[in-house]
């Protein structure tokens, strides 16, 4: 084998500019067959996690990376042995596989989502896998003699076609400690879902154990599950989303100078109005909740206050007032907390809002949200309130220059024309820059957002 049949593929940037990604999961080993634009690892960037494809025909010769190893942009993670190259024997560190029978070959037919070379419908040729708790680069003979402890390999099970199911969804099963072969998919084209995996999880606890065989001793006690006395500490690395949210956080808290006001508003109205819409025809299968009134209120208050929609360039000290609004809308995930945003917001009717929210809480819980989705805001809203907080003093996300947080949605006594009367209370707090927003401007939106979920109405006549 030549230097020029062996191609090196590289970290990507998945994300503009990220300079780091984990790799998670590896969907090839040394020696496998692969094609271009086959999947063959999952990594974790500091947004998402993502699947990339290797731009190569040919075979597998090295991977450079164990699963959990964090890489820099443009490292060599594989090396390929190109098409048509002259065939060379298998690098004396390719293990035998053990395989395993969630991390299968893909099944033919399978569009899985790949970054910069398209979709691969060809169908993979891959050994069966190794398990994670095998170091890639260990002799045969040593992984050998792990499996049967006579330094004979041990018999092979035979392997079945990959199960179908999306990264969050293998994560979860993992996590849970469920065989994806042995799970019953309930999703279109034979897909697992989360709520397949859930099911197997409690069919698993529910299903009676099952009789031992009279010959058999009598089994140990189980040991003792740790109490809250005897775990006192579990460490939780710091890493991908989580990591980057710590890091943005920290350095707008200390980088831009945070007022916080607060108003609270009567959005008796509002909540009416939300009841109507969701009776609309025109609103029919679309997600219709006070969040979509109140960023719509923000959207109108922004078009009236355009300043307030702006960023601080500290290397060219200038203010970038942006003349269109990506709303972004803060998601709380099991990969830590992420802020999409609806790009042009300011140019959808309520209808194409209401969609567009609904998408984007869909795809964040689902674990899909692209590193593109969660680039570019520029006003941001916070719903504190799902949690039944009455409100927050939220940090700007970096590049930003306003958020708004909304607190619970309460029936409160309330002065209603003269009268003491039970009416839906919220309360809202706008966290600006005060390098670029005054008290006035800062005012000025957050009055406005509350008069218009106070008179809905308004979104008619300011719009």
């Amino acid at each position: 084998m030549t230097d020029a049949s062996v191609r090196e593929f590289k970290m990507p940037d998945v994300g503009e500019g990220l300079t780091e990604a984990e790799i998670l999961k590896w969907y090839v080993q040394v020696g496998d067959t692969v094609t271009d634009g086959q999947v063959v690892c999952e990594v974790e960037t500091a947004k998402a996690a993502v699947e990339l494809p290797i731009p190569y025909d040919g075979v597998v010769r090295e991977l450079h990376f164990a699963e959990g190893t964090t890489v820099d942009v443009g490292t060599p993670i594989i090396a390929v042995q190109v098409a048509g190259a002259a065939p060379a024997e298998v690098p004396a560190q390719a293990p035998a596989a053990e395989p395993k029978t969630d991390q299968e070959p893909k099944k033919e037919g399978r569009q899985p989502v790949l970054v910069g070379y398209g979709v691969s419908t060809s169908a993979t040729k891959r050994r069966p896998r190794k398990g994670p708790e095998v170091a890639v680069s260990r002799a045969p003979t040593a992984i050998q003699s792990e499996l049967n402890g006579h330094g004979t390999p041990a018999a092979a099970p035979e392997a079945g076609p990959r199960p179908l199911a999306k990264p969050p969804v293998r994560k979860l099963a993992k996590d849970l400690g469920v065989d994806l072969a042995t799970v019953v998919p309930s999703g279109p084209d034979g897909i697992i879902t989360r709520e397949d995996v859930h099911a197997a999880v409690s069919a698993t606890v529910t299903a009676p154990a099952p009789a031992p065989a009279a010959e058999a001793p009598a089994p140990q006690a189980p040991a003792p599950v740790p109490s809250y006395d005897t775990v006192r500490e579990t460490r939780v690395p710091v890493k991908g989303v989580r990591k980057a949210t710590a890091a943005a956080m920290v350095g707008s808290a200390f980088t831009a100078p945070h007022v916080t006001e607060f108003v609270t508003v009567d959005v008796t109205r509002t909540m009416k109005l939300v009841e109507e819409l969701k009776q609309d025809k025109e609103f029919a299968g679309l997600r219709v909740n006070p969040l979509l009134l109140i960023a719509k209120a923000l959207l109108v208050a922004i078009r009236r206050n355009p300043d307030i929609n702006a960023s601080w360039d500290e290397a060219n000290q200038e203010i970038v007032v942006k003349h269109y609004v990506n709303l972004g809308i803060a998601a709380a995930t099991p990969r830590g907390l992420i802020v999409p945003n609806i790009k042009d917001a300011h140019a959808r009717t309520l209808p194409q809002l209401a969609e567009a929210l609904g998408e984007l809480v869909t795809t964040a819980k689902e674990g899909r949200t692209s590193p593109a989705a969660m680039q570019g805001g520029t006003v941001t809203i916070t719903n504190v309130g799902v949690f039944g907080v009455d409100t927050g003093t939220p940090i700007l996300n970096p590049g930003e220059s306003a958020i708004l947080a909304v607190g619970a949605i309460k029936l409160q006594p309330w002065v209603h024309k003269g009268k003491v009367k039970p009416r839906q209370v919220t309360t809202l707090a706008l966290s600006f820059d005060h390098r670029l927003v005054d008290g006035e401007l800062g005012s000025k939106v957050l009055a406005d957002v509350a008069a218009i979920l106070e008179q809905p109405k308004r979104l008619i006549t300011w719009a």
